[in-house]
């Protein structure tokens, strides 16, 4: 519990059993409900995290990233969460920044929080310049796609959304594989539902990206499809509110 509130994180794993022993034994202990997706992983990910502890749901066949959060927001909204985490399931992404990061959605000030590593101080070292430029560009779309233009780091997966979040949006409808975190900002602002972003520390290792040229065409082929949602939206009578994104406190 974190403030009286049941907090739950889902872990999307592919092959990641070299990482995953150590995302379960550094997630803080306010979390109630620890939920690992295994996508199909054929290196036996999630064996590892059933032996540390963890709620384990199997793909038996991978159905991509997108996908693994859904079944997992699934679970945890069953099992009672008040708010949901996403944290990946390779260590990139600081334990110590969670409690920051679920705090304005846990005090009701935001409906979805979301990492925000551009504006982390560290940010020019230790993220590759091209990466950051890419997804300068595709940030930038996104706010401009989905009506909300000071929108930062629309890549980050390291998010919290709240239990009336989750269940305002048709989660069967999300994007199930690259390009999710674009499309389901698409689908939390026609909901009007509000986005904060929280600076977040970057972690790389010097790991090779999994960024690839197709990927970011598909992105923006997501992007451009938020826009015509939007629209559409808008010609129904149902547009979003055009609310910017409102950083929090570093």
């Amino acid at each position: 519990m974190l403030d009286g509130h049941r907090i739950a994180v889902v872990v999307p794993a592919k092959d990641e059993a070299q990482w995953i022993r150590g995302v379960i034994q550094t997630m803080p202990a306010y979390v109630d409900d620890l939920i690992v997706v295994d996508d199909g992983s054929s290196d036996g990910t999630g064996d590892v995290a059933k032996v540390l502890g963890a709620i384990v749901f199997r793909h038996e066949v991978a159905r991509g990233v997108g996908a693994a959060i859904v079944s997992g927001y699934r679970l945890a909204l069953e099992l009672g969460a008040d708010a949901i985490a996403v944290m990946a399931g390779d260590g990139q992404m600081c334990p110590d920044d969670l409690q920051r990061l679920a705090a304005p959605v846990i005090a009701g000030r935001a409906d979805y929080a979301k990492g925000d590593r551009f504006r982390h101080p560290d940010i020019g070292h230790t993220m590759p310049r091209a990466r950051r430029i890419v997804g300068g560009l595709l940030s930038a779309a996104t706010g401009l796609a989905i009506g909300v233009p000071a929108l930062s780091d629309s890549q980050c997966g390291y998010t919290v959304i709240s239990r009336k979040a989750a269940l305002a949006i048709d989660l069967e409808a999300l994007w199930p594989r690259y390009g999710y975190p674009n499309d389901l900002l698409s689908h939390l602002a026609i909901a009007n539902q509000r986005i904060v972003d929280v600076t977040v520390r970057p972690v790389y290792r010097g790991e090779a990206s999994g960024l690839r040229p197709w990927h970011v065409l598909k992105i923006a082929a997501l992007i451009g499809r938020a826009g015509l949602r939007r629209i559409s939206a808008s010609a129904r009578g149902s547009s979003p509110r055009d609310v910017p994104a409102q950083p929090t406190a570093t």
